[in-house]
């Protein structure tokens, strides 16, 4: 009769835990966390090594226009001032296997003068830290390199856009 209560309370975590792990959701943590509003970038760092030799620039760091990046549940995507430039560019976007990189087919203006006006920044970002309020993705040379060969890496920070309802 003692084994009751401990009978009864073992029943019932074995029901839940049954009830628990036969839910299906529609995508995993991490696309949820992409896709659950816009995020605001505000940091873009430049790395360039070669070697023992780093250099760091910091970019966009006078742009008056806000840049939001937006991942959508249903796969596509859209960025906004991009490089402080007023433009829109919509896409596509997925994450890799492994969810360890982002893929986007969004291709935006830029403002380098020497190429060709237009860049596709996402297409194979590697996501350092993704959470709830930031995002942190890389870009550039990221895929192994000798420590003789000249390498760029930037860097963006994105915060998640604060929705207001009134």
């Amino acid at each position: 009769m003692k084994n009751v209560p401990l009978i009864f309370i073992l029943c019932l975590l074995l029901l839940s835990m049954l009830t628990n792990s036969c839910k299906k959701d529609k995508g995993t943590s991490i696309q949820n966390l992409f896709s659950s509003g816009k995020w605001e970038l505000t940091t873009v760092v430049v790395t360039v090594t070669q070697g023992d030799s780093v250099k760091y620039d910091t970019l966009n760091t006078d742009c008056p226009e806000k840049q939001l990046f937006t991942l959508n549940a249903d796969g596509t995507c859209n960025y906004t001032n991009f490089h402080c430039k007023t433009q829109i560019s919509n896409g596509r976007w997925s994450l890799s296997p492994d969810q360890l990189y982002l893929k986007s087919d969004i291709v935006c203006q830029d403002t380098v003068k020497l190429g060709p006006g237009k860049s596709t920044p996402f297409s194979n970002a590697q996501i350092l830290t993704v959470g709830q309020y930031s995002m942190v993705l890389i870009t550039g040379d990221i895929q192994n390199y000798s420590n003789t060969q000249k390498r760029t890496v930037m860097r963006y920070g994105f915060v998640k856009q604060k929705v207001i309802t009134q």
